[in-house]
């Protein structure tokens, strides 16, 4: 049923503090209609103008958001984290309304486990992402860093020594460092998609694929 979500279908954010409102704000800036909910006033007269629709409600309460009709809706972010009693229980309510797909922010390990329990879809940790991002990019090495599943990642950096004025074949970046050169970005021109015969420089940016481990390995080569 995921699978035949729209694209573009509407969005209910359930909260609006920094995440939900940051969530909400980039949605509406993406052209996705929203409907924001939150039990505080300001804040939803802050975001009135900002997001499609922006309503007072308490979504503990199934009637409540029966009543502003999040049953019509087929993606939902609960992005309440401050109270996990709160969270927990509209997560559970948005399961009940039989929303699809279901997203919900989690302050801990246990509170993730909790809503995935309950029926959360996708359970999202910003806090302890943003920390992890941070620890890899602090190096100064790496200027943006994706984790994925699996311990897989997706880094842009500065070319390590060993590999510039040299083919990807010749300094054998894959065969010796387990990691892969997907792009390189010279000053002045576009990122290209990298292959064997691809010379990188002092002065190009690379985009790098491979485990966490490899890549910080790849990174601190002098």
């Amino acid at each position: 049923m995921v699978d035949r979500i729209k694209h573009d279908a509407p969005v209910l954010v359930i909260g609006l503090g920094r995440f939900g409102a940051a969530t909400a704000g980039q949605l509406d800036r993406l052209g996705r209609e929203v409907l924001a909910v939150d039990e505080d006033e300001n804040l939803v007269q802050k975001w009135a103008e900002r997001v499609t629709h922006a309503v007072v409600a308490d979504a503990k309460s199934l009637d409540a958001l029966k009543q502003i009709g999040a049953q019509e809706f087929s993606i939902a972010v609960c992005a309440v984290g401050s109270s996990v009693e709160a969270s927990v229980l509209i997560t559970a309510n948005l399961v009940d309304l039989k929303i699809p797909q279901i997203w919900a922010k989690a302050i801990s390990s246990s509170h993730g486990k909790i809503l995935e329990r309950i029926g959360a879809n996708h359970v999202i940790y910003p806090e302890r992402e943003a920390g992890e991002r941070t620890a890899h990019l602090v190096s100064g090495r790496m200027l943006d860093f994706i984790e994925f599943d699996d311990d897989f990642a997706l880094v842009k950096m500065y070319p390590p020594k060993p590999i510039r004025g040299k083919t990807l074949t010749e300094s054998g970046v894959r065969s010796r460092h387990r990691v892969t050169v997907v792009g390189v970005k010279s000053p002045g021109k576009p990122f290209t998609y990298a292959t064997e015969h691809t010379v990188v420089t002092t002065h190009d940016l690379i985009i790098v694929s491979g485990t966490e481990g490899d890549i910080e390995k790849f990174a601190a080569l002098e």
